[in-house]
């Protein structure tokens, strides 16, 4: 099995797929949207860590620029109804540590900002991926429920969608918003970045 490649970015082979010449040897290789972009200029140096999909017609690589994004790949795909195509997917909208906190807050309506994520597909992924990642609990100061607070990034998603904004927007206005501050000031800063692409 192959766990990893280094060598030359040669091409982008088709959208979401590159190409890395390693000893004279050209791998195609499925990435997530943000390894694609990250790439560099064709000629430059790349390494990627890989997990070789074995099917009965094709042996698929799939690359990740960082070990833990290989990890929540291979937890993904170890979850009942979501193939590679899917796991790739949600990795291109969701980093890591968005994905874990996504699980560990029960944050059903992030994964459902993933194209081709349903309620129904959502709700389960929280539960089979909180065993997969092997999560540490949730600590940090609770609610007056007990439970654990909601991140500043979950409750800006949630106004949006009070305010009607549909899921594709509101995917684009949290890609440039930081991890953490004031939700009042996030939440401007998410109505500043829609009202720009209107």
């Amino acid at each position: 099995m192959i766990g990893s490649l280094r060598g030359t970015f040669t091409d982008r082979v088709s959208n979401g797929e590159v190409l890395v010449d390693v000893g004279g040897v050209g791998y195609r290789v499925s990435v997530p949207a943000s390894v694609a972009a990250g790439m560099g200029p064709v000629g430059s140096e790349a390494f990627l860590h890989v997990h070789t999909h074995v099917r009965e017609d094709a042996i698929v690589l799939y690359g990740f620029a960082h070990a833990d994004e290989r990890r929540c790949f291979e937890a993904l795909i170890g979850a009942h109804g979501v193939g590679p195509s899917l796991a790739l997917s949600i990795l291109s909208a969701l980093s890591p540590a968005a994905l874990s906190t996504a699980v560990l807050e029960d944050d059903v309506d992030t994964l459902c900002l993933v194209p081709g994520v349903g309620k129904k597909t959502a709700a389960r992924l929280v539960l089979e991926l909180k065993a997969r990642l092997d999560l540490p609990e949730l600590g940090g100061p609770s609610g007056p429920s007990g439970t654990a607070a909601r991140s500043p990034r979950s409750e800006v998603r949630e106004a949006l969608a009070e305010l009607g904004y549909q899921p594709d927007e509101i995917r684009s206005a949290l890609e440039t918003l930081p991890e953490d501050g004031a939700v009042e000031d996030l939440v401007r800063g998410a109505l500043r970045r829609l009202a720009g692409s209107r």
